[in-house]
């Protein structure tokens, strides 16, 4: 065989054997990002099976604020677990966590006469949103990695103006926190996606917690803004 066709197999084994990685890391991620959405109805029926809503609307301050302390604490297992089986434990507890919080804005939702049109809206648009970011971020050679500082200050930015907004009850201040929310985590779709196709990311279970992260919190987003321009009282 000729030497420099060996050495050139050679270079380009490593390559290929990336690539297939990362497109494992890919599938695996969206496989257990699409299971994930068991656990997130699951608790969605429980919550609203145990009145939550009423719950959440009596500690209106408590409540948001005990489940952000709650998720933060259940990031850090799903982090600590995130090389096993344990892993996916922890990530589909923290998914029905999520899933019980989106109990009460869907009920609000149940109280306008058009509300099961625009939760079925939001769902469609984020879902969108999801696939068409999703294939951009894959199908590109463009490093989306420089979004990374500027998305992390928007994330802090929008988390300290909702805790803020937990007491000041303002709401211009909460339609635009949706409104740059909806541009955030459509951008960290962009980003996360892409950190796993470019190698990046390469823990899926990681992976499908950030994309859950983007995808929920674009959904919740959307179904407010909708809520507050379309939504039709009883």
């Amino acid at each position: 065989m000729d030497p420099r066709i060996s050495s050139s197999i050679a270079a380009q084994a490593p390559d290929a054997q990336q690539l297939a990685q990362q497109n494992r890391v890919l599938r695996n991620t969206y496989t257990l990002l699409a299971l994930s959405l068991i656990p997130t109805i699951i608790g969605t029926f429980v919550a609203s099976a145990f009145n939550f809503s009423a719950i959440f609307m009596s500690h209106p301050i408590a409540a948001p604020l005990g489940f952000f302390a709650l998720a933060i604490g259940m990031m850090f297992v799903v982090t600590a677990l995130r090389n096993s089986a344990w892993g996916i434990v922890a990530l589909f507890a923290f998914t029905f966590i999520f899933g019980f919080m989106l109990t009460p804005i869907l009920t609000y939702a149940a109280h306008f006469s058009n509300g099961g049109q625009l939760i079925a809206l939001a769902a469609g648009m984020t879902a969108t949103i999801f696939f068409v970011l999703a294939g951009i971020a894959s199908s590109t050679k463009r490093d989306f990695s420089f979004l990374g500082k500027f998305l992390f200050v928007g994330l802090i930015t929008i988390i300290l103006a909702s805790i803020a907004n937990l007491f000041l009850k303002i709401p211009a201040l909460s339609l635009t926190i949706s409104c740059v929310a909806v541009l955030i985590f459509s951008a960290y779709i962009l980003y996360d996606v892409n950190r796993i196709v470019r190698g990046g990311e390469t823990n899926y279970i990681m992976a499908t917690m950030a994309l859950f992260l983007d995808i929920y919190n674009l959904f919740v987003s959307l179904l407010h803004i909708l809520l507050a321009f379309a939504g039709q009282r009883e």
